[in-house]
């Protein structure tokens, strides 16, 4: 009878296994093959950006603790270049899936995140998964694709071939692409007033190429520039505005493209240098409602 009742145990043991073989196969992978959990990011596309900002560090810890390691694997993984990636909540960190869960739906601060990689690398959206065996894995859908990169690097070349030609100081180079971008660029009126989209003027597509911009065109415009000279910068984000900041002269400056390029009432072009190069004290002073920046944030340019 014993040997039965071990044979009808052993069955049912059988049964299971079969009928829930996908999930042990996913526990033996989560949990037994990757016992430590240790995730190492080796991948780093050639618009990786190595510079320092304050508000968040690439990092090569993924085992994280808090919500601030949460935010720099966000920036580390966005920073890379990567389309995909996985790495594990660990038990200690009790609220880390609750963690992950809001970070995903915090558009301000996945917005500030986007603000420090470079434009190439920035994401339209971030799809965030993760399993009862706490592994988070972030899908990233880019702004840019291969064919909008080379289009655009196809016009940076030019540019630089024929507008900078063999200039070598920082504040004359981003004078000259200044210039270029305000004097080659529309503001997009129709969309910005009406939502009317016939140009992708918000990123340099649109600027670039099709010579329409919004502010996010104008300043990812310049970033391009910014970042293929090797000249530290971020985007500064406000509830209703973006542009660039700027590291010269071991100094920290703002720099906005799209007010240096006003919209007259007659359609003619025009030329400013309001907002070029100028100090956060000479930008508060200009007393606009649109450059109310978080200066914890942006902390670089207190």
């Amino acid at each position: 009878m014993k040997k039965f009742f071990v044979f009808i145990i052993l069955c049912a043991l059988l049964v299971l296994t079969y009928l829930y073989r996908e999930d042990i196969i996913i526990f033996l992978v989560d949990k037994l093959s990757i016992t430590d959990k240790e995730v190492k990011l080796d991948f780093k596309n050639k618009y990786y950006l190595d510079y320092k900002v304050n508000y968040v560090k690439v990092t090569d810890n993924f085992q994280v603790e808090n919500k601030n390691d949460l935010l720099n694997v966000y920036y580390t993984i966005i920073n890379s270049g990567i389309d995909e990636f996985s790495f594990y909540c660990p038990d200690t960190y009790s609220s880390c899936i609750d963690d992950v869960l809001y970070l995903s739906s915090d558009e301000a601060t996945l917005s500030n995140i986007n603000s420090f990689v470079h434009p190439y690398n920035s994401f339209n959206a971030i799809k965030t998964e993760y399993n009862s065996f706490n592994k988070v894995t972030l899908s990233i859908d880019r702004i840019y694709d291969d064919d909008k990169i080379k289009a655009i690097n196809d016009v940076v070349k030019r540019i630089i071939d024929e507008e900078v030609k063999d200039e070598d100081d920082p504040k004359e180079i981003i004078k000259i692409i200044h210039n270029y971008i305000i004097n080659n660029t529309k503001y997009d009126i129709e969309r910005a007033d009406n939502n009317i989209i016939k140009y992708e003027s918000s990123n340099a597509y649109g600027v670039l190429i099709e010579h329409y911009g919004l502010c996010g065109g104008y300043t990812d415009a310049m970033a391009i520039f910014l970042n293929y000279y090797n000249i530290p910068n971020f985007k500064v984000v406000s509830s209703n505005h973006i542009w660039n900041a700027v590291y010269i002269d071991n100094n920290w400056y703002h720099l906005d493209l799209t007010w240096d390029d006003p919209v007259i009432v007659d359609g003619s072009d025009t030329l400013e240098y309001t907002f070029f190069l100028i100090s956060t004290a000479e930008l508060e002073n200009l007393e606009t409602n649109q450059h109310i920046f978080d200066h914890q944030v942006f902390s670089e340019l207190n």
